[in-house]
């Protein structure tokens, strides 16, 4: 018999297990709903000589920025449609809410895509929400959201001044790393906001963005404080973008926030020269 001692300590194994959420009244056999390509590309992560390579050289940029079409995944190319087919940043959110090329979609509570001001000459862009984010339909709203609004704020900005967004815009179960395919699903929805906004500077949050965005197979320690040229076909000219550590990984490691301040600060000049 399980008493409620031993119940309590169950739901919090769970919890740090990342089990936080029931999506449904009845158990799902989640092995039966795969066909067996997607349960091929969800073992990528164990095969990464294999599967994790395809993938990266077919759905990531290429050295011109293209999203490169292929057989393996269809919802990638439908995406790469629905995309290209928005004028307005309202038409993209409209695609978002009808596309379901994206798995983390079912059992996601809410599409998180973007918030701040669309206008904004500044976009951050960080890799997937979380629980707090999932609740709310906003990015960076969180622990990790509250840290960027600081960082923000130490250089005079705030979110009436710049666009925030993620490169997955779905919640991940139990906050998992997204999947290549995940990433590559949502990859031209950004790309379509980057090029609708067309921001002065992109910044991106963690090595997940990018490595998505920029094509950068070195870790973000090693990169992060750099710039970068973010370049796609429908943009006229190239935009700069720096690779800063994510707030999520400073609360984890809070004595690079001193790199973060140098960063943020470098972005504040360049920020300053471009618009004056």
């Amino acid at each position: 018999m399980f008493n409620d001692k031993i119940l309590a300590g169950l739901m919090n194994w769970y919890l740090i297990s990342g089990l936080d959420e029931t999506t449904g009244e009845e158990a799902i056999n989640r092995f039966d709903t795969l066909d067996s390509e997607e349960i091929r590309i969800q073992d990528a992560e164990c095969q990464p000589q294999v599967l994790k390579k395809e993938l990266q050289s077919k759905y990531m940029n290429d050295n011109n920025d293209e999203i490169k079409k292929t057989s393996i995944e269809p919802g990638v190319e439908a995406a790469t449609k629905l995309a290209l087919g928005a004028q307005t940043v309202e038409q993209l959110i409209a695609q978002l809410q009808q596309f379901d090329g994206c798995a983390l979609k079912r059992t996601a509570t809410n599409l998180v895509f973007i918030d701040g001001n669309i206008e904004a000459p500044l976009l951050f862009i960080g890799e997937a929400p979380g629980a707090e984010e999932d609740k709310s339909g906003q990015p960076f709203v969180g622990p990790s959201g509250k840290l960027l609004d600081a960082i923000l704020e130490s250089v005079g900005l705030d979110r009436t001044k710049v666009l925030i967004s993620n490169t997955v815009f779905w919640r991940p179960p139990g906050n998992r790393t997204p999947t290549l395919l995940e990433t590559a699903v949502c990859l031209p929805f950004i790309q379509r906001l980057i090029e609708l906004v067309c921001p002065k500077i992109i910044v991106t949050l963690g090595g997940p963005a990018a490595k998505s965005l920029l094509n950068q197979p070195d870790g973000v320690s090693r990169i992060r404080g750099q710039w970068f040229d973010y370049k796609t076909p429908n943009l006229k000219q190239k935009i700069p973008t720096l690779v800063m550590f994510h707030p999520a990984y400073l609360l984890r490691s809070p004595y690079q926030k001193r790199l973060a301040w140098h960063d943020i600060r470098a972005i504040a000049r360049r920020l300053e020269q471009i618009t004056n």
